[in-house]
């Protein structure tokens, strides 16, 4: 079968591989921008806008669900799988945007929620119609009772009590892992899982690069287990990867699966699941790390992280359009988290925190700088979310996940710029705070001052574009003494990185192994600086609070101008050199900077350097 290939599509690479590299950005049709006035964003604004996504630096769009929809849960219960919501616009309009996201070297991935629909959705309305037993029923998961499958935990612990919910017209109890109006398909009949390979391919052959697949690890059930990652699943998830691999080329599928890493890692198989997954785990970790200012969860759950295949890759984050999720933490870590992060109940949501990256740091640039160091740096391709690039805040006062998902902030005019309509239709309101309002807060302003969060953001970008290190290399923690400093090495090819973070609000130095690299030039990426030569002796670096450095190792790289190598005298005899003076690295003490310790000195004939 001829593999559906887009030859005519401008700037997209060729490269099956891209994932590795791809840094995505994740954003809201509806929240995006307004293109018809109406109050609510649609996919004719976010074309308008796709030159600002291009000028920031990523190269991937992840759209959240966008199909039609009562929007009990913000569109991830669909009532249609096959068209766009009319709050947005048309099939055609959707086509516009991916052709010119494609024009501009931009891929586009589309969510597709495939563990359950909207109780709206045909195929529900038919399963609840239609007897017992029949091939329209079976489309769902039903019982008589409700005791079935007890072993099997509640997600949405804040609304929901039970994951069986009574239909009166079926007159039977339906499956639903998440909302009771999300009814969950039946991924144990082939036939549900041909129709749902059906989908992948209409929006594949609209042109989409990747299909997000939300909330994989529930597909299959079977009594007496978790109904979670069970072999069944992992078999659905080989069949729709290997009909996506006969027929197009490049595609990729992403698994939401928020679990903990080696159970993350059987959804990539041998190379034949999922091409990318999320790295659940780390995410909370970066936070708990620059709360106690110690690199040890971080190093920790990295560690305890499986080999992938090479043609897989994570998918990392630090915020999105959920909950700050708290599923894959200890209940200790838990309260933590909560205690430092949420203190608020307001900010609270199920096992997880409802705020944006800006509030969680307290708006403290070098904590947020920190932070998408780490997150630009760390294995895996990186996923920035909406607003996250300058800053916006939330509003906990909105109800469910609203108080991050509300319009992006472009100037300081009405409705931030997101919207022409009147105020009182704009879907949600936008931030008013005066810290983080849209007076304070917006593109225009930042795209104006070079020093803004969102400049520095586009440098990050480029210098990280530069490079497949950071996509494709492996990874060596070191381990200086200093528990605040997180230092790795990021190794590719020929190609050498060094990174280091201070995770501490004070300054703090660090004495670091590089014995490895000696005789390379650490140069730093952001201003391209030389720093002297690494030699035998434990490199000292001194970083600012929540500082961080990225160096690129160079062999053979030029040594700063004004660097001195300073040996010893061949004939110096003092206590800290050796006998023949190699060793002698032109200490404090030997220059006389300090006064000389003469209760270390040797009964022998060993003195002071300077005094030579």
């Amino acid at each position: 079968m001829h593999k559906k290939t887009r030859s005519e599509e401008s700037r997209i690479s060729n490269d099956p591989l891209w994932y590795k590299d791809a840094v995505i950005y994740e954003l809201h049709v509806r929240a995006f921008f307004d293109g018809n006035g109406d109050g609510i964003g649609d996919f004719a604004g976010l074309t308008e806008k796709l030159d600002y996504l291009q000028d920031l630096g990523v190269d991937t769009l992840w759209v959240l669900p966008f199909y039609p929809s009562p929007m009990h849960d913000d569109g991830y219960d669909i009532a249609d799988y096959r068209n766009v919501h009319p709050d947005y616009g048309t099939r055609r309009d959707f086509l516009q945007f991916v052709r010119a996201a494609h024009e501009r070297g931009l891929r586009v991935i589309t969510e597709l929620v495939i563990n359950h629909t909207s109780d709206q959705h045909p195929w529900f309305q038919a399963a609840r119609q239609a007897p017992a037993g029949s091939p329209k029923r079976n489309f769902y998961v039903w019982s008589d009772t409700a005791k079935k499958f007890e072993d099997t935990r509640i997600i949405f612990t804040d609304s929901e009590k039970s994951n069986w919910a009574w239909d009166d017209v079926a007159q039977a109890y339906y499956w639903h892992r998440f909302f009771f109006h999300q009814p969950d398909l039946n991924h144990n009949n082939p036939h549900v899982v041909k129709a749902v390979v059906r989908v992948m391919e209409f929006w594949l052959g609209l042109g989409v690069d990747g299909l997000r697949l939300d909330a994989i690890p529930y597909l299959c059930v079977r009594e007496g287990t978790s109904n979670e990652n069970l072999p069944e699943t992992h078999a659905v998830v080989r069949y729709m990867r290997s009909v996506i691999d006969q027929r197009y080329e490049n595609r990729m599928l992403l698994a939401e699966a928020n679990q903990w890493p080696e159970d993350v890692r059987d959804y990539f198989g041998a190379g034949d699941e999922c091409h990318m997954a999320y790295h659940f785990p780390l995410m909370p970790r970066m936070y708990m790390a620059i709360a106690q200012e110690d690199r040890h969860p971080i190093v920790e759950i990295m560690k305890q992280t499986p080999d992938i295949p090479e043609t897989c890759q994570w998918a990392i984050f630090l915020r999105n359009h959920d909950e700050l999720t708290l599923e894959m933490v200890t209940n200790n870590e838990r309260d933590y988290m909560y205690q430092m992060y949420a203190a608020d109940r307001k900010a609270r949501l199920n096992l997880g925190i409802r705020r944006r990256l800006a509030p969680l740091m307290d708006n403290d640039f070098d904590k947020i700088r920190l932070m998408n160091s780490l997150l630009l740096s760390m294995p895996g391709s990186p996923i920035i979310y909406y607003g996250d690039e300058i800053g916006m805040g939330d509003n906990i006062y909105l109800g469910d996940r609203n108080g991050v998902r509300t319009p992006m902030q472009w100037s300081p005019d009405r409705n931030a710029g997101f919207s022409r309509a009147d105020p009182q239709r704009l879907f949600l309101p936008p931030i008013m705070d005066p810290i983080y309002g849209y007076g304070a807060v917006n593109v225009e302003a930042q795209a104006r001052d070079p020093s803004s969060l969102l400049n520095w953001t586009r440098r990050m970008l480029a210098i990280r574009k530069s490079t497949k290190v950071f996509g494709r290399g492996a990874l060596e923690f070191l381990e200086p003494g200093n528990r605040k400093i997180l230092a790795y090495v990021r190794t590719y090819g020929d190609e050498t990185i060094l990174c280091v973070a201070n995770l501490s609000h004070s300054a703090q130095p660090v004495e670091l192994d590089l014995s490895a690299y000696k005789g390379r030039v650490p140069i730093e990426l952001m201003g391209r600086t030389p720093f002297p030569p690494i030699g035998d002796l434990p490199y000292l670096l001194t970083l600012h609070g929540h500082g961080f450095y990225w160096f690129r190792l160079a062999a053979g790289g030029e040594v700063p101008a004004w660097h001195e190598e300073r040996l010893p005298p061949r004939n110096c005899r003092c206590s800290c050199c050796s006998t023949d003076g190699a060793a002698c690295f032109a200490s404090a003490w030997c220059r006389g900077v300090w006064p000389w310790p003469t209760a270390s000195v040797s009964s022998g004939n060993a003195m002071p350097c300077h005094a030579l």
